[in-house]
């Protein structure tokens, strides 16, 4: 992966090729499987969430990077399923208010588990540091698990 010389190389473009014939195997067209929605609560957004909201009240928390849910096809049954939602974009976002409105999401609703998905490209790990110090600020012990999403939509390790 090379370097622009003007950024990030998560800036570069790339053409993802998908392998069409991967669904016919097994005799399901992508045109007859319809996805249901596990978004809980709306707004989603993290400037716009209001950290004592009900949804977030026992709940683990999903802090997603933007461009995850438009990788990962599997998003909502596979990472969103049974928590709340907040997604924020560490690289294009003004993140200097987020770091007290998670600390506060996470102290005022017993939250047991931060998830963080990110993408593979490197100014994604912000939203993951972000997380862990939110966690730290709150005052509270809280598991916190990271997902990387490659960008063709491939969990990472």
């Amino acid at each position: 992966m090379g370097n622009l010389g003007c950024g990030c190389p998560g800036s570069m473009a790339r053409v993802i090729e998908r392998n069409e014939d991967a669904v016919a195997v097994t005799g399901v067209t992508a045109a007859a499987v319809k996805a249901s929605s596990e978004l809980r609560q709306w707004p989603v957004q993290l400037h716009l969430v209001p950290p004592t909201a009900p949804y977030f009240k026992d709940a683990e928390l999903l802090l997603c990077a933007d461009c995850v849910g438009f990788a990962m096809g599997e998003l909502h049954a596979e990472l969103l399923k049974g928590k709340a939602l907040a997604i924020a974009c560490p690289k294009l976002d003004d993140t200097g208010p987020y770091l007290e409105k998670l600390a506060q999401i996470i102290r005022f609703n017993n939250t047991p588990k931060v998830t963080v998905a990110i993408m593979e490209v490197p100014c994604c790990r912000g939203l993951q540091l972000l997380a862990a110090e939110a966690i730290q600020k709150s005052g509270r012990e809280v598991a916190l698990e990271t997902v990387i999403i490659g960008i063709d939509g491939s969990r990472r390790k």
